[in-house]
């Protein structure tokens, strides 16, 4: 099995650098992992001491990096390294202070794991969530360096639990400790033969629980509020926007619009103020113009949403008209707005969470978000209520860090 995997690994990388000839997202994929090597050799020495974290994406750096932070004050000494598989994470993250070294993480074939930590030797290894690499899983194993994961989800459909599934569970043995989400995953684990698993929770918790502790306010969000009831539309997809646009059309001047879409590529871009007959900005023209004047503000810059959810007074977040589904909600319920998604949130404990306790409400059609939106605006009393439930939702399920930390003590 291991033979068939490395050939389907080897296959993969011959045909990643075809598709890169023609997908921008590729290209950054396969030229990112050119320098991997070089850039390791030149920032770690073989007297370091390292400890290595791997996110798959974005999302999942996020989520670890309440850890990260943690473990670099009790490991001060130690040089923090962090690897990306998608450039969706590297890209926006290749720059992160937190790190001492950010690079992509090299295919997985048993050469590039063995030259990897050869360069890296860490102490200690964190997986967050996911991806569960056999070549470095094996390699880890057999040099005896404590490997965890934290943050784990683990679903009955996984091949772990299958009876084909002997090979993957296999590369689970590499982990010394599993730190997982629900009681789910760890009975799921513990029926095919592990114990050493602890519920910790979700450090996506402890994550936006401190935000609340940094500045939020961005100036120009203020202006362009003025004190008026604003709805933040983040990370929408056009699904998400063919039914919110429709609404926005035909609003009153009572209410205020900021849409973070999820893709920011200038065709969209422009597309999407194109169909909006309010009167629209984008964040990159704001300058020299008196924001306030304006109903819509269009968010064609990234990274800073978060801080813009601070302002709102109704949050709508995207993804839930498509697949595998809704956006980040934690974000907004840590600023205790109420929350208005689309019908697929299935796969994600929190906005099921939020759903079945009122402060998330999802909505199917036009008509549900158009009375959804309306009541929201005309009750502030409502509005009140059920951001009061996300953001008491968010800090009652705070403190996955610190048992992690507790453990590793």
């Amino acid at each position: 099995m291991l033979f068939i995997y490395n050939l389907i690994v080897h296959i993969a990388s011959f045909l990643l650098k075809i598709v890169a000839l023609f997908s921008p997202k590729i290209k950054l994929f396969v030229a990112g992992r050119k320098t991997v090597f070089t850039t390791l050799e030149s920032k770690i020495n073989s007297e370091d001491k390292t400890i290595w974290f791997h996110a798959a994406s974005l999302g999942e750096y996020e989520q670890g990096l309440p850890v990260i932070e943690k473990i670099k004050e009790k490991f001060p000494a130690h040089k923090i390294v962090i690897t990306f598989f998608s450039p969706s994470g590297y890209e926006v993250r290749k720059n992160n202070t937190v790190a001492n070294v950010t690079v992509y993480l090299p295919l997985d074939n048993k050469s590039n794991a063995q030259q990897f930590l050869k360069l890296v030797h860490p102490e200690m290894v964190f997986f967050i969530k996911y991806e569960y690499w056999p070549n470095y899983l094996n390699e880890l194993k057999k040099q005896n360096i404590k490997t965890y994961l934290i943050s784990g989800v683990f679903r009955e459909k996984q091949s772990f639990f299958k009876w084909y599934g002997g090979f993957y569970r296999k590369a689970l043995r590499s982990f010394d400790y599993f730190f997982v989400q629900n009681e789910s995953s760890k009975k799921l684990l513990q029926s095919i033969g592990f114990t050493n698993v602890k519920i910790s929770g979700d450090t996506r918790f402890d994550r936006v629980v401190s935000i609340l502790e940094r500045d939020n306010s961005l100036d120009f969000i203020a202006q362009f509020k003025n004190n008026t009831t604003t709805i933040v539309i983040g990370s929408s997809w056009p699904k998400d926007d063919n039914l919110l646009i429709n609404y926005i059309n035909q609003s009153s001047n009572e209410v205020k619009f900021i849409i973070a879409p999820h893709n920011i590529k200038l065709e969209q871009i422009q597309e999407l103020q194109k169909s909006i007959t309010k009167k629209a900005v984008l964040f990159s023209e704001k300058d020299n113009q008196d924001v306030s004047n304006f109903d819509v503000f269009i968010i064609d810059t990234i990274g800073i949403l978060t801080k813009i959810y601070s302002y709102a007074d109704i949050a709508y977040v995207g993804g839930g008209f498509g697949n595998p589904g809704v956006h980040n909600i934690l974000e907004p319920a840590t600023f205790g707005v109420p929350i208005i998604i689309g019908p697929n949130y299935s796969h994600f404990a929190e906005a099921t969470a939020l759903v079945n306790m009122t402060g998330c409400i999802s909505i199917n059609n036009q008509k549900e978000l158009n009375e959804i939106f309306d009541n929201l605006i005309q009750n502030p009393d409502e509005r009140f209520e059920k951001g009061h439930i996300c953001s008491t939702f968010v800090n009652m399920n705070k403190g996955a860090t610190e048992v992690i930390l507790k453990h590793l003590s």
